[in-house]
């Protein structure tokens, strides 16, 4: 498990190459939903998503030989971007791994950076021609299933406990795990009394799945939701996930994406489906906790274009 001091010690290395977000208050999504919520506005981060930190964190944690090799990674958008971004600025050279269903502006943005883009015709054939690239001498910058990676993504988590007012119930993300995984370790050291929520969306429940079963199990992924879609979730996020977190919820996609445009319009920021899903799942919260709730947020990441927003909406109906 990973522990409150990595956590800390991740904070250290990686507080010159990100951004520490926002954490407000949000009076527009209070009056929404009825009871005090609180952002954590992660979509503000380098990249767009939280992914910044735990892509920078496993950078700063390599070898000169692993530096001169280059590195790897595989990503339904935001990892990649975010390893392609945080590798030029330190001057490693990267591979990202995409499927063919990733955002093309996730594409464009890693090419941009610098990184070699290598495209798959899904996600299961993203990770295995990552397995490919990693034995033939690259360095894995794992989404999820990495200590390093957990550890930095966990201090989303810590700035969260620092920075927000009380809380009871804190809403999170789930692709791997990778950021739920942190950020209740994080909690869980700093504010032991919360309760932790994850949210998946239909088509990628790996997380539910693997909870249901008693650890990690393969799904076959159908969400619209490319940044929450892993084939499997990693024994370390399960782990993590079914000692700390109270529940993992699964919201329709297309519930994700009217959280997106309602977050648009009630809290004046622009999300992607990822972090839309959290809206949903926390009516859900409201039902079974009851009055007195106090609710916090982490807003994920902010990567979809306004052609995808237009889309999604008019597919399901939504305006």
């Amino acid at each position: 498990m990973i522990g409150i001091q990595e956590i800390e010690d991740a904070a250290g290395r990686i507080a010159e190459h990100v951004v520490r977000t926002p954490t407000v208050p949000s009076p527009g999504l209070s009056a929404l939903l009825g009871v005090p919520v609180t952002a954590k506005l992660e979509l503000l981060q380098r990249t767009g998503s939280f992914k910044a930190r735990g892509a920078a964190a496993k950078l700063l944690s390599l070898t000169e030989a692993e530096r001169a090799a280059g590195v790897v990674a595989v990503s339904g958008g935001n990892h990649g971007i975010a390893l392609a971004v945080m590798a030029s600025a330190l001057q490693v050279k990267a591979t990202v791994v995409m499927p063919r269903s990733a955002p093309a502006r996730a594409v464009e943005i890693a090419e941009s950076a610098g990184a070699l883009v290598r495209l798959t015709d899904d996600m299961a054939g993203a990770f295995a021609l990552t397995e490919r690239l990693q034995q033939e001498g690259l360095t894995l910058v794992h989404p999820f299933d990495d200590p390093v990676v957990i550890a930095g993504q966990g201090t989303v988590g810590l700035e969260f406990a620092e920075d927000a007012g009380e809380l009871t119930d804190v809403l999170v993300s789930i692709g791997g795990g990778g950021l739920i995984a942190g950020v209740a370790a994080a909690l869980r050291a700093r504010r032991p009394g919360v309760r932790i929520w994850g949210v998946e969306t239909e088509g990628a429940e790996a997380m539910s799945r693997a909870l249901a079963a008693g650890g990690p199990v393969p799904v076959t992924l159908s969400s619209i939701v490319s940044t929450l879609s892993a084939p499997s979730v990693s024994q370390l996020t399960y782990e993590h996930v079914a000692e700390l977190v109270t529940e993992v919820l699964v919201v329709p996609d297309r519930e994700a994406v009217a959280g997106s445009l309602e977050l648009a319009e009630h809290a004046k920021v622009w999300t992607e489906p990822a972090a839309g899903c959290l809206l949903p799942a926390a009516r859900r919260v409201l039902e079974r906790v009851g009055d007195g709730a106090r609710l916090g947020l982490v807003v994920c990441g902010g990567n979809a274009t306004t052609g995808d927003m237009i889309d999604w909406a008019s597919r399901f109906g939504l305006r």
